[in-house]
């Protein structure tokens, strides 16, 4: 399986309002329930007026488009990570999943996933 960096800094944030995010911009997740809207995007994107952000993450995604028939993918991936103590922040797109860990385990992270097989590029 081939996981690719994403070369960008990323923010996870919560936002009062949807029209302060730039749904122009070529990467984000938008997350809106009763309780909050949530936002993982581009640090340099992210909106100024945010209720809560932490700053300081990098991410990678499954490469190819997943079936909804393939079980586990998520689960190996995290099980590897949370082995090395490494916390992530998962999102699932239609096509695929996207993991962001922080930014200062980034590396260790695509070792200990390279060491289990995986390619990273």
């Amino acid at each position: 399986m081939i996981l690719k960096r994403l070369p960008e800094d990323l923010t996870v944030c919560k936002v009062q309002d949807v029209s302060r995010i730039n749904l122009s911009a070529d990467l984000y997740f938008i997350g809106k329930t009763d309780a909050e809207i949530s936002l993982v995007c581009k640090t340099a994107d992210t909106p100024q007026e945010t209720t809560a952000r932490e700053d300081g993450w990098r991410g990678f995604r499954i490469e190819g488009e997943l079936d909804f028939s393939l079980i586990g993918i998520l689960s190996k991936i995290s099980g590897i990570l949370a082995e090395a103590e490494i916390g992530i922040f998962a999102v699932s797109t239609y096509n695929t999943d996207y993991i962001l860990v922080k930014a200062e385990q980034f590396s260790r992270a695509m070792q200990c996933l390279a060491d289990a097989g995986y390619t990273v590029v």
